[in-house]
């Protein structure tokens, strides 16, 4: 082992790893080295791994109210996707968020296991009688994880970049009402007032939860108009300065992220020891999801955040023998949908139109995409490649968001006669007697479907709904895209006919949804960021998501929404297919878990509070 503890001393000595191995090693030796490198486990002594001291904790630090753990250890993620950025304004995609979450802090954090917002950056805020003007107060002595003290100018810094249209950030379109902006402004060094237009009623966990950033850091990009490249993959991990749980410490593209402590994490547990328990998180990037999963029942990963519904038997016969912990979440709020690409524009680099004109009219009109929906076999999704383990979906919003869901909206069950009646209302048929659906000019009803390349469930899902769809008459072919490559897709190039999407994480609130539901949304995938309404029926919808973020009446936003809904089950944009049984696993010695549906992190959306119950 003396070998393995020299590479593991520079290891944690050095700034950046070095995965190469020697060439004078021994094969036994290299190949023991090799394995150890790839599952994330760095041989490190108890000796080689030296942290500085905790910086002083801020005036008042948060108290977290978790159980008191033991500090130390590491904790193994797997995943198969690459972040595309670190910078958290600009980021809208999985692969980016899951590992940002690590990074960076809002004024206001969510305790998602029990839905309710607890102080943050901030350790106090009050709201005035008018319902519009909001005054937060930082911690004292609160610090950047370079050292940096963190103030309201750092606060203001960020919501003008959250605002500025050169940056395209995800945010902006859920903190505008009827076009205004929220005013943000300091007060003192340690004091934020915020007015909104009117009364938004989602404010605290919002705007609260925001990832703040540092002025230090990132103006001079804002200034010169570069922040939206600002804190790419490429960043240095001592320039990618946050205020979260950890900081990175290193990374190299699929490869490994390697995350360590940040000594100036602004919260403790009730003994008043500092938070985070963990030194590393560790996330090794594998193929695909078989690979995720094999690493975790092996034993090589700690968690893991989605145990797939054609797994969870191996999973529950593992927990039965105490080997995990496999936590049942019920249904998932993740939305599984097919999308038609109905966008009007140019692409301005080529010139041409973002779709084909004769598939555009197929796609922008409702009874084709009716059709579709009846030509879902939501029933074999749900059996022959979910287990068992999903249920029927026809709207925006799942059955366990009691608080929200329209449980009125009409259903599309599955029925071919529909489908081509339907479609004969607009001029599909078979007009010449082969099997293949025309349209009224002749030409055949073909396009692609585009899925993410490496999930399982999502390839399979493909295959059985081009199934049915050439079973219905149409030509459809599949298509596998790598996953950063298809977000760019749907939001830059548009070049797609139709894609087999999931959206993720968010919040069971509706304003959560803002980005995909306003017309000018930057993940209004049908149609993406329009300047202007492309229905009425689109414009009414913009209508009705500023009533329910304006409107404080909890019945009267659910009337609302409601009517959202309705629209959405009727024009068909997101052709929804199942909603599935969720369920997360973790090892049995990881402690502090508090699993929930919300997240995409089921498991590790507490990673401050995780630690290991053995000695780690």
């Amino acid at each position: 082992m003396e070998d393995l503890r020299a590479v593991g001393k520079s290891l944690g000595s050095s700034s950046a790893f070095d995965y190469s191995l020697p060439q004078h090693m021994s094969v036994h030796r290299a190949s023991v080295l090799r394995r150890i490198l790839t599952l994330g486990v760095f041989a490190v002594s108890a000796h080689s791994v030296v942290f500085g001291a905790d910086a002083p904790l801020p005036d008042p630090p948060f108290i977290s109210p978790c159980e008191p753990g033991v500090r130390g250890g590491r904790l193994v993620i797997s995943s198969f996707v690459d972040p595309k950025t670190f910078n958290p304004i600009t980021a809208n995609e999985q692969s980016s968020l899951d590992v940002l979450r690590f990074f960076f802090s809002g004024l206001v954090d969510y305790d998602l296991a029990n839905q309710t917002t607890r102080p943050a950056l901030a350790e106090s805020w009050s709201v005035a009688p008018d319902q519009r003007t909001w005054t937060f107060k930082l911690r004292r002595n609160q610090r950047w994880s370079d050292g940096h003290l963190l103030t309201a100018d750092d606060v203001v810094f960020t919501w003008r970049a959250v605002y500025d249209r050169k940056v395209g950030s995800v945010s902006a379109d859920a903190f505008r009402i009827g076009g205004k902006e929220f005013a943000v402004t300091k007060v003192e060094d340690l004091t934020v007032q915020v007015v909104t237009p009117s009364a938004y009623a989602p404010f605290l966990v919002y705007f609260g939860s925001i990832p703040i950033l540092p002025r230090h850091i990132l103006e001079k990009t804002l200034d010169a108009g570069t922040f939206a490249s600002a804190y790419g993959v490429n960043t240095a991990p001592t320039d990618l300065v946050g205020s979260g749980p950890f900081r990175l410490k290193d990374y190299r593209p699929s490869q490994v992220i390697l995350l360590e402590r940040n000594p100036h994490f602004w919260a403790v547990d009730k003994k008043g020891q500092r938070l985070p328990y963990l030194d590393h998180i560790v996330y090794n990037l594998v193929p695909d999801m078989n690979a995720m999963s094999l690493r975790f029942l092996s034993g090589e990963s700690d968690v893991m955040e989605e145990v797939r519904p054609d797994e969870y038997a191996r999973y529950r016969g593992e927990a039965e023998k105490g080997k995990i912990q496999l936590f049942d979440l019920g249904p998932g709020l993740d939305r599984s949908f097919v999308v038609f690409n109905q966008n009007t524009g140019t692409n301005s680099r080529t010139g041409k139109p973002y779709v084909d004109p004769v598939k555009q009219k197929w796609f922008r009109s409702t009874q084709f995409r009716q059709a579709i929906s009846h030509a879902v076999d939501r029933g074999s999704i749900s059996k022959s490649i979910m287990a068992g383990r999903a249920t029927p979906a026809y709207g925006f919003e799942s059955p366990s968001n009691l608080k929200w869901v329209n449980l009125k909206l009409p259903e599309y069950p599955f029925d071919f006669k529909r489908s081509r009646a339907l479609l004969k209302e607009i001029g599909i048929d078979d007009r010449d007697g082969d099997g293949k659906l025309e349209d009224a000019d002749g030409r055949k009803i073909e396009f692609r479907l585009a899925t993410i390349a490496g999930n399982p469930v999502r390839e399979n899902t493909a295959v059985l709904l081009v199934s049915d769809l050439n079973k219905l008459g149409l030509t459809v072919t599949k298509q596998t895209v790598d996953f950063n490559k298809l977000s760019d897709t749907l939001r830059v190039s548009r070049d797609f006919d139709a894609a087999l999407l999931r959206l993720g994480g968010g919040d069971t609130d509706p304003t959560s949804s803002m980005n995909v539901l306003r017309s000018d949304g930057f993940t209004h995938y049908w149609a993406v960021g329009q300047p202007q309404p492309s229905y009425p029926w689109e414009a009414r919808i913009n209508e009705l998501m500023d009533q329910v973020t304006q409107t404080l009446d909890v019945p009267t936003r659910k009337k609302y929404y409601d009517e959202v809904q309705e629209i959405l089950a009727r024009e068909q944009p997101f052709i929804h297919t199942v909603s599935i049984l969720a369920a997360a696993a973790a090892k049995v010695d990881l402690g502090n878990v508090r699993p929930s549906v919300i997240p995409t992190a089921k498991v590790t959306w507490n990673a401050e509070e995780l630690y290991w119950k053995k000695h780690p």
